[in-house]
């Protein structure tokens, strides 16, 4: 009787530690958008990533040095893939955010726990149950809703969109596989935001570089990078932790927060077709994860 209820009593901390983990997660990732979309009118996406990327790479190394991590790892091509598919999910996001209204952008990538619900079953060579079918349905309607009213203003925007949302989805997928693998939480953010820092720059040599006035704008660069770290650590930590299902679920918070900032700072009005978009995504996001 005693090993059962140390078993429950585990097994609800483990639960309650990763939800703890993804509400920390989702509530830096909207700091992380709200600076984004700050920033939009003097930084174009490749900037952005760039910062985001460069100043979480210097946090990061100095958090591996403080803990003995070291950059060595026995799953350098599974880095490799995640950190590639994340670094381009990122500049799809951040593309979405600086043409969209915040609360719709992170609404289109929150789109990936529909995507993950619809890639487990591929994955594991599951067949598809109906229910599950009909859920992931009423997401992809939720979609459509939210791109209608910016088909005439900037559809390849939303495209773009829902496009980040499937590579989140699978960047995810492969950071649960790497924490089943126990790889240490530090090394598999460092892989991505030194892959992105590289890559964002190699883009922003082909631009015009923007310069970084020591106000404002510097002030949010700064937290924009920050946030980001806090809310990959946390989120990947989650992951390591908790059920890859239940994470997804919990990720909707994101949206929760946006939408918040969205009418507090932006003074954004959502349109009756993007709210009943965002409440069909939400309710098909969370219970394909459920199930």
């Amino acid at each position: 009787m005693n090993k059962y209820t140390d078993l429950i009593r585990k097994y609800k901390t483990s639960k309650y530690q990763s939800f703890r983990w993804m509400l920390v997660a989702t509530f830096f990732f909207s700091i992380m958008g709200l600076c984004v979309k700050l920033c939009s009118s003097n930084f174009n996406e490749y900037e952005l990533v760039f910062y985001r990327s460069f100043i979480s790479l210097m946090i990061i190394i100095v958090l591996m040095k403080l803990n003995g991590v070291h950059y060595q790892t026995k799953y350098s091509t599974l880095h490799f893939t995640r950190s590639f598919i994340g670094f381009l999910s990122l500049l799809l996001f951040f593309y979405a955010i600086t043409e969209l209204p915040l609360a719709t952008s992170m609404t289109l990538n929150y789109t990936s726990p529909i995507f993950i619900g619809l890639l487990i079953p591929l994955l594991m060579k599951q067949k598809f149950q109906l229910n599950k079918i009909f859920l992931i349905f009423i997401g992809f309607v939720g979609i459509t809703l939210i791109l209608k009213p910016v088909f005439n203003d900037n559809l390849l925007a939303g495209l773009i969109g829902v496009l980040s949302g499937f590579g989140a989805a699978i960047a995810y997928i492969m950071v649960a596989k790497l924490g089943q693998l126990k790889e240490d939480g530090l090394r598999t953010v460092f892989y991505f935001t030194f892959l992105s820092t590289l890559l964002s720059f190699a883009l922003m040599l082909n631009e015009n570089i923007h310069p970084i006035s020591f106000d404002r704008n510097l002030l949010y660069l700064l937290i924009l990078g920050s946030s980001a770290t806090i809310a990959q650590l946390a989120v990947t930590q989650a992951y390591k932790e908790g059920k890859t299902i239940n994470n997804a679920t919990y990720s909707y918070l994101t949206v929760v927060f946006s939408v918040i900032w969205g009418i507090l700072i932006f003074r954004e009005e959502l349109a009756i077709e993007t709210t009943l978009g965002i409440i069909l995504i939400f309710i098909s996001g969370f219970f394909v994860s459920k199930r």
